[in-house]
């Protein structure tokens, strides 16, 4: 459980900081929001099916992942809550404003970087348990592998 929510931490963080680097500002809620996306995309990157399958079918299931995520969660900040953390009422093909095809485009896109970060981090927070605590026996995922190479199999097929 510390695994996992220090996992969600770590996501969260840095989803935050993405969304800053690249918007300008974002909203405390974002870490939570942002982790669980992580954390749910990384949980069934932990099944076989989803691991083995082609890094494009990964990137569409985790896109509808994020997706389904920023929608529930949108209900709850911007339509119950009146927060307005974000509004899509001016794109189309919206979904009550919460949800949009282009941002639904960029996640797909975003989503080998997503499994790579959380792969990565669930490797280094193993790597330190067994540093620090002396832990041993296998990591949960192999060893860090190329951010480059997993959009090598994604745009070229794997």
């Amino acid at each position: 459980m510390k695994r996992v929510l220090t996992l969600w931490a770590l996501l969260g963080a840095a989803y935050v900081a993405l969304e800053t680097m690249f918007r300008g500002y974002s909203h405390p809620s974002m870490l939570i929001v942002g982790g669980l996306c992580g954390v749910l995309v990384g949980a069934i990157n932990q099944r076989p099916g989803f691991f083995r399958a082609p890094v494009i079918v990964q990137a569409v299931i985790g896109a509808l992942i994020v997706l389904a995520v920023e929608f529930v969660s949108g209900c709850v900040l911007n339509l119950w809550l009146g927060l307005g953390v974000w509004d899509y009422t001016n794109q189309p093909g919206n979904v009550l404003g919460q949800i949009c095809p282009a941002f639904g485009l960029l996640w797909f896109f975003i989503m080998p970087f997503a499994i790579w970060a959380e792969d990565t981090a669930s490797w280094l927070i193993w790597a330190y348990e067994c540093a620090v605590f002396g832990k041993s026996g296998e990591p949960p995922d192999p060893a860090p592998y190329s951010l480059k190479s997993v959009y090598k199999d994604f745009f070229c097929g794997r």
